[in-house]
């Protein structure tokens, strides 16, 4: 028996809606509605391991170290992050209001020298740690409409990020993702310190008392790999164990409730740095500062325009701002 004919009253009424869309075509609004009414709590968790996941690739994490912006200002790169990416999806990327926010994004981007193969492994995270994440924890299976629709929405994204390559096929980059993991991950100085501030960004979100705990719940969540490319040890056996139980009787509960009818993505009470947003804000106010004076100018680029050499098919070339001028 499928998901929908065991539906009572309005629970599902998300799922049937998405039901009826093309993944292809309607990606963003089926994207959209299992992020921002679905599974708003378990998206958001999911990416905060898929960030963390990327500190795992040393480029990665000795870039962001040598920025020193984790170890200054965690908190506000968080909310900035998770509020350009919510920018995205309540509004659409051809939105006003979502090219303003990739302005910003690929403004930041463009002061670095960044390889195209850490752009594309980014993005692939963001396609597929939320996946195996809802797998494992979410209150129902996802439909194959929704992980088809992440895919095309975050290639549709890439291409207006100036990433290049990225495959056609949704088995095909889940394989990319997983081959630069085995040949990147390893365990470095640089993975040591951005997974140490990381770690204690989300332990300050609890009282004192509770943040011990949290550090060792959050381990008690990472694979052997993250672990070891981080120098960290298992959480305690039965740990592990506990949080997974934890989680997903939370699923249980969020089962009985009634279908959200108010999205989540750009509603984020507990972002830090933005008290109110998005009464008051643009996207423009958000996003990192210029480079540190005297970092490493290896590290430096020249702007999207070294990165953006060819145009991306079926997008438009305004669509993808190239330039290093503040957003209007």
């Amino acid at each position: 028996m499928g998901v929908v004919a065991m539906a009572e009253g309005g629970r599902y009424r998300w799922l049937r809606r998405i039901e009826t869309l093309d993944p292809v075509r309607d990606h963003h609004e089926i994207y959209r509605l299992s992020a921002g009414y679905e599974f708003p709590f378990d998206y958001q968790r999911a990416l905060e391991l898929a960030l963390l996941r990327t500190f795992c690739v040393p480029s990665i994490s000795a870039l962001l170290d040598a920025t020193g912006e984790f170890r200054l200002r965690a908190q506000q790169r968080y909310d900035d992050t998770a509020l350009l990416m919510a920018e995205l999806l309540e509004h659409g990327y051809d939105s006003p209001r979502g090219r303003e926010a990739l302005r910003v994004v690929n403004r930041a981007h463009g002061r670095y020298a960044i390889s195209n193969d850490d752009m594309r492994y980014v993005l692939s995270t963001f396609v597929y740690e939320p996946i195996d994440w809802l797998d494992r924890y979410g209150w129902r299976p996802l439909h194959e409409h929704e992980r088809l629709a992440a895919f095309h929405y975050y290639r549709a994204v890439g291409a207006r990020m100036g990433i290049r390559d990225v495959p056609a096929d949704f088995d095909a980059f889940r394989d990319f993702k997983d081959a630069y993991e085995r040949d990147t991950f390893r365990r470095t100085p640089s993975n040591e310190r951005v997974a140490a501030y990381t770690l204690e960004l989300f332990a300050s979100w609890y009282p004192a008392p509770l943040r011990p705990a949290a550090r060792l719940g959050v381990r008690a969540l990472l694979p052997p790999e993250m672990r070891a490319a981080f120098g960290l040890p298992a959480a305690p056996r039965p740990l592990p164990a506990l949080v997974g139980g934890a989680l997903r009787a939370r699923a249980a509960v969020v089962r009985l409730l009634p279908a959200r009818t108010v999205s989540r993505l750009t509603r984020a009470p507990r972002n830090r740095t933005y008290p109110g947003y998005p009464r008051g804000y643009r996207p423009a106010d958000l996003g990192a500062p210029p480079p540190p004076p005297g970092i490493d100018p290896a590290l430096l680029g020249n702007g999207l325009r070294r990165r953006v050499t060819r145009p991306v098919e079926g997008v438009d070339p305004v669509a993808v701002p190239v330039d290093d001028d503040p957003a209007p």
